[in-house]
């Protein structure tokens, strides 16, 4: 199977927006749009990240013809060794300590529970991130005595309820992108319902939390649509703008694929791009991101594309992306089936040319404010 063009687009913008929410500069003061435009790049990038998590993982295990069998047990291997690199590399990344949250092992636990829902159908699939997005931030409340990411990273307790990236709700995103990559990609009718889902998504969730708000004269943590507030306005919203950016890639790189290059390229490289922004960060000082200003942010943006564009280019696969691949490959090549040619894992996951996840595949930040040093916005701690 091709690389899908839109997906890896998708990817690429979810890399640059995750690079605006960590060195962008701050215009919260704004009025238009409300929050200013880095509001745009608070939550949404990281959640795009996640959704093609879920889109890589249904594209690994057979896209809109699941795999069974052997296949299946193959698939889910090279998925289970892939979110292990990602943990143990998420928990390196933390070590650089940045004044960014890292998303990785948190997206590592998630690819890995989501081989428990590859043959679920798709009608299901949608219940259940209903289910997740409803219940899951009731349970938050139960890690409000939890360590931080930043200070312990790998513990089940932080990955399920943690601050910024609960997998308790988060996995709503997950299943959503495994529904979609259920689908026929490449259709435009689907493309169709992707921008009609998340639209009205989006309507619900973001504007559904302001009338409610406005009604009750008041807002809080149940019905807020804030960057990494993790409620269900929040998800709601968040999934139809990654809907709507998706549907809008996938129309576009099924039309003009050389129009997308540059970003579909850093889509094709979003693991080796998104760690090396953070070693970046860490040799340049935590000012690069409590005092950012435009120009670091532009040449972080340029320097990424140009990069990724090159590599992909002449090179191929990323670094990180290739051992990735190397290392899953190897371990799911099990007898008597051997590892089927049928689907080019680059296009399906954070192993091959996405962020986080597994095949087609975040990043951090809280709440929005004026002053970042006092009130650290959602993807900066």
């Amino acid at each position: 199977m091709r690389r899908i063009v839109g997906v890896d687009t998708a990817r690429g913008l979810a890399v640059l927006g995750m690079v605006a929410a960590h060195v962008g500069p701050d215009d919260t003061w704004r009025t238009v749009p409300p929050g200013g435009f880095a509001q745009l790049a608070d939550g949404r990038p990281s959640a795009l990240f996640v959704v093609l998590a879920g889109v890589g993982l249904a594209l690994l295990s057979g896209g809109d013809r699941p795999v069974t069998g052997t296949r299946l047990v193959q698939a889910r291997l090279r998925i289970l060794v892939r979110a292990a690199l990602l943990v143990v590399l998420g928990a390196a990344l933390v070590q650089l300590g940045t004044p960014v949250v890292v998303i990785l092992v948190v997206y590592g636990g998630m690819f890995a529970a989501g081989t428990l829902a590859l043959r679920w159908p798709r009608p299901v699939l949608v219940a259940a991130s209903a289910a997740v997005a409803l219940l899951g931030p009731l349970l938050l409340p139960l890690g409000d005595g939890a360590a931080i990411v930043s200070e312990r990273p790998v513990d089940p307790l932080t990955v399920l309820l943690g601050h910024y990236y609960p997998a308790v709700v988060w996995m709503s995103y997950v299943l959503t992108g495994l529904a979609v990559g259920r689908s026929d990609l490449r259709s435009g009718r689907v493309h169709a319902w992707l921008a009609g889902v998340g639209a009205a998504l989006v309507l619900a969730g973001h504007g559904g939390s302001a009338a409610l708000t406005a009604a009750l004269g008041r807002t809080s943590e149940l019905t807020t649509s804030e960057p990494h507030s993790s409620s269900l306005f929040e998800v709601a919203g968040n999934t139809g703008v990654t809907l709507l950016v998706l549907a809008a890639c996938l129309a576009v790189g099924v039309r003009w694929p050389r129009a997308l290059a540059p970003v579909t390229a850093t889509g094709a490289l979003a693991l080796t791009a998104y760690t090396g922004h953070l070693l970046v960060i860490a040799a340049l000082g935590t000012d690069v991101v409590w005092a950012p200003t435009t120009a670091t942010w532009l040449w972080f943006t340029v320097v990424v594309v140009a990069l990724c564009w090159a590599w992909r280019a002449w090179v191929g696969r990323g670094p990180l992306e290739w051992v990735l691949h190397a290392v899953s490959t190897r371990a799911a090549d099990v007898a008597p089936d051997r590892l089927p040619p049928r689907a080019d894992d680059d296009g399906a996951a954070l192993g091959t040319g996405g962020l986080p996840g597994p095949a087609d595949e975040a990043a951090p930040r809280q709440g929005q404010t004026s002053d970042r040093v006092q009130e650290p916005s959602p993807e900066r701690r």
